[in-house]
C-alpha cells in the first residue's frame, strides 16, 4: 500500500512549511500548493487521500476548488480558515469540505483532525476482507483466519497486523507502520518495537529467531507469510470455522485461508 498523500494548500509558506514538516513527522507525504492552478495541478497528478485547504487563494475561489475536487476525485477535505463566522464554516461543508479549523489553531487539534479525517478515508476506500493466501483479514468483524489455530489478538496487535499485511511484503519504516495502524497515535515510533514483540510471541514458533515478522535493518519491518509458523499446541477444541467467502467447508480443499480464526480481545 503506498503512503498516504496529503495536499497542502496555504498561501502563508511559513504556516504551508510548518504544517508539511509536522506531517512528514508522522509519515505521510506532503504536496505543497500556494495557488489554485498548482493546486489543480498537484491534485491531478498526487491523487491525495486528504487535502488541507485555505479557501483565500490568490487566482481563485477556494469553495469552489473544494466542490471541484469532490466532483472528480473526492478525497477528504480539511478546510483551515481565518472566516471565523457560521455562514463561512457552513458554506465550506457545503461545499464539499469533510471539517472546518478555524485560525488560528494549536498544531496538536490540526493533527488530531487530520489523523481522524485519514481513519474516515482509510475505512472508505480500505477492503473489507484482506486476502493473503494463508491469511484472510476480516476489517469489519476484526477477526483474522491462519491455518487451524485459533489465537487472541488486541486491538493493537490485530491493527498491526493488518498494517504489515496490506503492505504485502514491502518493508515499513515504524513511522508509517504507527500511521497506518494507530493514526490518532502521537507516540513515539519506537513503540512499534513493543508492538510488534507481542505480536510475534502469538505467530512464531520461536520469537527470539522470527520469520514471519521480519526486521529490515536500517528500514523497519515486513511480513513474510511464506516463513509463517505458528505454536503447535491444541485449537482449544474450536475447529475450523466455516469458510465467509464461500470457499466450501474446511477441510474440503476450499483453501487454507479458512482453516483458522485468531479472534480479537477487548484488551
Amino acid at each position: 500500500m503506498a503512503p498516504i498523500s496529503i495536499q497542502i494548500i496555504e498561501t502563508n509558506p511559513h504556516l504551508r512549511s510548518l504544517l508539511g514538516w509536522h506531517l512528514q513527522q508522522l509519515g505521510y507525504v506532503v504536496c505543497p500548493s500556494a495557488t489554485l492552478q498548482q493546486a489543480r495541478d498537484v491534485a491531478q497528478a498526487q491523487r491525495p487521500m486528504l487535502v488541507v485547504l485555505d479557501p483565500d487563494l490568490p487566482d481563485g475561489d477556494g469553495l469552489e476548488f473544494c466542490a471541484w475536487l469532490q466532483r472528480v476525485q473526492q478525497p477528504m477535505v480539511l478546510m483551515i480558515s481565518a472566516r471565523s463566522g457560521e455562514a463561512d464554516a457552513v458554506a465550506a461543508l457545503r461545499a464539499g469540505a469533510d471539517d472546518y479549523l478555524r485560525k488560528p489553531f494549536g498544531m496538536q487539534e490540526f493533527l488530531a483532525r487530520v489523523q481522524a479525517l485519514v481513519r474516515r478515508g482509510r475505512s472508505r476506500s480500505a477492503p473489507a476482507l484482506l486476502d493473503c493466501g494463508v491469511l484472510r483479514i476480516d476489517l469489519i468483524q476484526r477477526r483474522v483466519w491462519l491455518f487451524e489455530r485459533s489465537i487472541e489478538l488486541t486491538p493493537q496487535e490485530f491493527s498491526l497486523l493488518y498494517a504489515l499485511a496490506q503492505a504485502g511484503g514491502v518493508p515499513l519504516s515504524r513511522a508509517e507502520i504507527l500511521q497506518r495502524a494507530w493514526p490518532e497515535s502521537i507516540d513515539n515510533p519506537r513503540t512499534v518495537d513493543t508492538h510488534v514483540l507481542s505480536l510475534r510471541k502469538k505467530l512464531e514458533a520461536d520469537p527470539r529467531q522470527p520469520s514471519t515478522i521480519q526486521t529490515v535493518r536500517n528500514v523497519g519491518y515486513r511480513l513474510n507469510l511464506e516463513r509463517l509458523e505458528l505454536h503447535r499446541e491444541p485449537t482449544n477444541g474450536h475447529g475450523p470455522p466455516p469458510n465467509p467467502v464461500g470457499g466450501g467447508p474446511a477441510g474440503s480443499g476450499g483453501g487454507a485461508l479458512s482453516r483458522s480464526m485468531l479472534s480479537v480481545s477487548s484488551g
